[in-house]
């Protein structure tokens, strides 16, 4: 079988995080790093130098680019992870021959926001990219761990069985271990909606309420996911196959974004609950906090799905009407099982 060719589009951390496991275990990539001045440095001193400043890399392995019709050319595989608010933007040169025999696997973990779509969607809508030639990349895992060579699990999800297993056998390594199942839409709205639950976890610590409170919150959060992720099984139909949603990708991905110091929506929201505005916590992180724009999506999509959410709605109150943290929480006791 022949090695596949990958391509990475973005170069922000969960990218870098991509392309370290990626060349670590053999593979050759093309990358695409939106400012020639970054190549530049990457070339020189091997390192990202913006994000995940301690991995290191073997350069004569990665063809840069900041062209990315270069990138997508020299690919087979091109995985996409760039935050959702920038995919319009990435991708505004590409056209449908361009994409004409690839495979894309998202490592998304947003919805774009004005489409309200995932990226599967929209690929579909604007170059007619058919569902069985795209894949994803979800955790639990995060960069900084995977930098830090910390045992890391990925889930590849897809259509196609065999492939899968294939884009997955490109990343099994001594530090990672991968997961493959099938439900490529599912795993996705997981991605989303864990960002939200996190964001309200970051909340609740930053309004001093203690672990007790915390293992309440998300055990209901877990429930609540479930129930909505079930409502978009039954809509979307094959695209959700073989579900478990006790397995790392869904339960696994919750409570490490939940918990971990790492994640940056649980860092965004302990802010807010400190008293941050939502604009002050952006400045201050100065990273995409997908929680944020997904809360806002996430409303706009279950208006057709008609399921019971509070705790996304609660999150979105108080990041989009301007509802008062503490009072929020307040209610939000009294109805945690």
């Amino acid at each position: 079988m022949q090695p596949l060719k990958i391509g990475i589009v973005g170069s922000g951390s969960w990218a870098t995080a991509i392309a370290k496991i990626a060349v670590d275990n053999g593979n050759h990539i093309a990358w695409w790093v939106r400012q020639q001045a970054n190549i530049d440095y990457f070339k020189k001193r091997h390192h990202n130098p913006h994000y995940l400043r301690n991995a290191y890399f073997d350069v004569s392995a990665i063809q840069f680019s900041s062209e990315i019709l270069e990138v997508i050319a020299a690919s087979d595989v091109i995985i996409v992870a760039v935050p959702s608010i920038h995919i319009v933007s990435c991708l505004e040169k590409v056209e449908a021959k361009h994409l004409e025999g690839k495979k894309i696997v998202s490592a998304i973990k947003g919805v774009l926001p004005i489409h309200n779509i995932l990226l599967h969607q929209y690929l579909e809508k604007v170059y007619h990219f058919p569902l069985e030639n795209y894949f994803t990349l979800l955790g639990p895992s995060h960069a900084e761990e995977v930098a830090a060579e910390q045992l890391s699990y990925l889930t590849f999800s897809g259509l196609d069985q065999t492939f899968t297993e294939q884009i997955a056998t490109c990343f099994e390594s001594e530090y990672i271990n991968t997961v493959v199942n099938s439900d490529v839409v599912g795993v996705q709205y997981a991605g989303v909606v864990k960002n939200i639950y996190a964001l309200g976890a970051g909340i609740a610590h930053g309004l001093e309420y203690g672990d007790n409170f915390l293992s309440v919150y998300i055990a209901n959060c877990a429930n609540e996911m479930q129930l909505l992720l079930a409502a978009i099984k039954h809509k979307e139909g094959n695209a959700c196959k073989g579900v478990n949603y006790n397995a790392s990708v869904y339960l696994g991905d919750l409570l490490v974004t939940c918990y971990s110091l790492h994640s940056r929506n649980r860092t965004f929201g302990n802010m807010i609950g400190k008293g941050y505005s939502v604009r002050a916590a952006e400045l201050e992180l100065n990273m995409v906090a997908e929680g944020y724009n997904a809360s806002k999506c996430i409303m706009t999509i279950n208006k057709e799905l008609k399921m019971e959410i509070p705790i996304i709605r609660a999150v979105y109150a108080i990041l989009w009407e301007g509802a008062s943290p503490m009072n929020t929480f307040k209610e939000m006791e009294k109805t945690l099982l």
